[in-house]
């Protein structure tokens, strides 16, 4: 999809805002999960999906401040399938033979038993520990962003480094569909870096984004939560005071529904996006929410 013609100023440095209003076209729908070949479709995509690409999810963003600002831009991922590693049994050892006991002439043979074999008992191979280090105090986060990343659940699968990825600006831009000037924008609420990762829940019912941007301030981050908006219907989010949420229900249960949050802690704005099968349950997504927040606040 090409960027919006029209591509609003940056913000005016002294109040951190945008001082013009443009608005875009309509984001497209996300791709989800492909069926295997003859087989009634699990994962399928909404009408008007959007065209794959490498980023995680499909997102339609508006940023508006205090009515000044509309910035609506799209962005379509490709959904990645990781097959799970095969189970390979340790092998028991073998068993040892006992010795053998000749006949004595001045007294009966005595029969040594013969010892049974030892089964081998193998430790379960720890999670490699991760490196990424990151501390907040006072709603700063500093140290690797990824660090903050909330962590996968256990029987998570992750897609790409269990650690996630660092973004680069060009992979950002990507989200807000290459719009001339994103970047320009972004960084007059004081944008530093982002990161993201993407993982499917232990049930496989489930895939989960989750896309953080840090900024300058708790206040620049929280305004770009704020004025962060999709065109899809709104729900509520339970347990994060400053969360708004919206839900993309398929038009068929066979098909892929969608939720995504939007809030931020800090100088710190978090976006979950969630993929299921059918019409999406609103309390996972709030439960993630808040998970993440807490997660934020305290680093662990």
């Amino acid at each position: 999809m090409s960027a919006p013609e029209n591509v609003p100023p940056a913000a005016d440095p002294a109040h951190g805002v945008p001082s013009a209003t443009t608005a875009a076209p309509d984001s497209g729908a996300a791709p989800a999960f492909a069926p295997a070949e003859g087989a009634a479709p699990a994962f399928a995509p909404a009408e008007g999906a959007a065209p794959a690409r490498k980023l995680p999810r499909a997102v339609g963003v508006a940023l508006a401040t205090a009515g000044l600002l509309a910035v609506t831009a799209t962005s379509a991922a490709v959904t990645v399938a990781v097959g799970k590693p095969d189970a390979r049994p340790a092998a028991a050892a073998p068993a040892t033979a006992g010795p053998t006991v000749s006949a004595s002439p001045t007294a009966p043979a005595s029969a040594t038993p013969t010892p049974s074999a030892v089964p081998t008992t193998v430790a379960p191979v720890p999670k490699p520990a991760s490196t990424v280090k990151g501390t907040v105090s006072g709603g700063r986060h500093d140290g690797d962003l990824r660090y903050f990343l909330l962590p996968i659940p256990d029987g998570g699968e992750s897609y790409g480094p269990a650690d996630g990825m660092t973004m680069s600006d060009e992979e950002v831009s990507e989200l807000f569909g290459n719009q001339d000037g994103i970047m320009r924008i972004l960084k007059s609420y004081g944008y530093k870096e982002a990161a993201t990762r993407m993982y499917r829940t232990a049930d496989g019912k489930a895939e989960v984004t989750v896309t953080l941007l840090h900024f300058g301030s708790a206040a620049q981050a929280g305004d770009f939560a704020k004025n962060h908006t999709m065109k899809l219907d709104p729900i509520d989010i339970d347990g994060d005071p400053n969360a708004h949420g919206y839900v993309n229900k398929p038009k068929q249960q066979a098909y892929t529904g969608s939720m995504t949050g939007i809030s931020s802690q800090g100088d710190v704005q978090y976006t979950i996006d969630v993929d299921v099968k059918g019409n999406p349950d609103k309390a996972l997504l709030s439960e993630l929410m808040k998970r993440q927040r807490e997660w934020l606040s305290s680093g662990g």
